[in-house]
């Protein structure tokens, strides 16, 4: 997928209406300071579309960035940051879930967990969430950049035993600094925009292992531990 152009299109806040969008759109969540705005400014290879912040919690809205004028990328606010209000979180939690119920147009919903660390009780049941509300995420690994290359595959398969991935469920490793795992993120997006059933957020493994770019056998980022 080569990225022509991109915008940010509309931003929602917890009383905005969200748009009724008739182009494919593909979900990013993740705990607040995960690497979520660099993870969408690294995929459109632009600086600053997506606003980074050192200080957690940046993103309290929804923000659909237009791409190729052919889908969206939906940004979801970061959960988990301590130091905002209990309310601020449940308004939050219920903007995500109205966007994930509403949304006609999505077709799958990544989740960003920190490769360097055990998935959290929140990244546990932020993953179960997205689950019950109908999508299977696709698991994106931040922060490859900064752990050794030989400790890959064992922080990969603490991610995915910590998380509770279910079998099939595809992790793609991600530096926002080398970029690496960019092409097989986007690779994977053109194939869900081009017509996977909205029902699921990933197709069957079985499909997937064929697709560009996307193996099970540990050549591709897209790993099957």
């Amino acid at each position: 997928m080569i990225i022509k152009n991109a915008e940010l299109e509309t931003v929602c806040g917890v009383t905005s209406r969200l748009p009724d969008n008739t182009l494919p759109e593909i979900a990013f969540a993740g705990k607040s300071n995960v690497g979520k705005s660099s993870l969408i400014n690294g995929l459109l290879n632009r600086k600053a579309l997506a606003r980074t912040s050192a200080q957690p919690g940046k993103t309290q809205t929804i923000n659909f960035y237009k791409v190729n004028r052919e889908l969206y990328f939906v940004d979801l606010p970061g959960y988990g940051y301590a130091k905002v209000s209990l309310e601020e979180k449940e308004k939050w939690g219920r903007m995500i879930e109205r966007y994930l119920h509403s949304s006609k147009q999505l077709r799958s919903v990544f989740l960003l967990i920190d490769i360097r660390h055990e998935p959290s009780a929140n990244d546990r049941m932020m993953y179960e969430w997205i689950r019950a509300q109908g999508y299977d995420p696709v698991i994106i690994a931040t922060k490859l950049d900064k752990i050794n290359r030989s400790q890959v595959q064992k922080h990969l398969k603490m991610v995915r035993t910590g998380i509770g991935a279910k079998q099939g469920t595809l992790i793609f490793p991600y530096s926002a600094l080398t970029k690496q795992g960019r092409e097989e993120i986007l690779d994977y997006i053109e194939q869900m925009a081009a017509g996977a059933p909205r029902q699921e957020g990933v197709l069957p493994a079985e499909q997937i292992q064929s697709r560009k770019g996307i193996k099970r056998d540990g050549k591709g980022t897209g790993k099957n531990i």
